[in-house]
C-alpha cells in the first residue's frame, strides 16, 4: 500500500505527470525522517493563480497569488528556533493536512529561474510537505533548517539545490 495522496484538479493546465511528481516528493520527504509513507494521507489541490489568490486572501489576508500553501492537520512547530518540530505519531496523526499549488505561478517561476517545471514543482511539493510536518521559515533559524532539509531531500531526487 502506498502513500495516500488525494489530488483535486481545478483547471486543465496540469500535466499528466503531476500526480507522480507530487507523490514522489511527499514520499521521499517522509522517508527522509524515517516515516512510513503508506501510513499517511495528504490532500492536494492543483489549481491556478485565481484560486490560490483567493485561498491566500482567505487564510493569510494576502490577496495575491503564491506558489504553494499548506494547512497542517496539527500544530507541530518547534518551540525553540532552529529545532526539529514534533514529527507525527501514528495512528492519530495519519492525516498530515492539505497543500494547494498554483500551476500559473509555478510555471512562471520555473521559466524565470531557468529551471524545469518538474523540478520546481517537486521542490514546492517538498516545501509544502515540510510545512505539514511542522517546519516553517518565519524565524531565521527555522528558515535555515527548512532550506537545508529541502536541499537534502531534493538531492535524493537528483534535483539541484534551489538555494545555491
Amino acid at each position: 500500500m502506498g502513500l495516500g495522496v488525494e489530488i483535486a484538479y481545478e483547471g486543465d493546465s496540469w500535466p499528466d505527470t503531476f500526480e507522480g511528481l507530487a507523490t514522489r516528493a511527499v514520499t521521499v520527504s517522509l522517508l527522509h525522517f524515517g516515516l512510513t509513507p503508506s501510513a499517511f494521507e495528504v490532500s492536494i489541490l492543483a489549481c491556478d493563480d485565481a484560486r490560490i489568490a483567493q485561498l491566500n486572501a482567505d487564510f493569510r489576508q494576502k490577496g495575491a497569488p503564491t506558489n504553494v500553501l499548506s494547512w497542517p492537520s496539527d500544530g507541530r512547530a518547534a518551540e525553540i528556533e532552529g529545532d526539529l518540530p514534533e514529527l507525527p505519531a501514528l495512528p492519530m496523526d495519519a492525516e498530515l493536512g492539505d497543500i494547494a499549488i498554483s500551476y500559473d505561478t509555478c510555471a512562471r517561476e520555473a521559466s524565470e529561474s531557468c529551471k524545469s517545471f518538474e523540478d520546481h514543482v517537486t521542490h514546492l511539493m517538498v516545501h509544502g510537505t515540510l510545512h505539514l510536518l511542522g517546519f516553517d521559515h518565519i524565524r531565521d533559524g527555522d528558515a535555515e533548517l527548512m532550506e537545508r532539509l529541502e536541499a537534502e531531500i531534493l538531492g535524493k531526487l537528483d534535483i539541484a539545490n534551489p538555494y545555491s
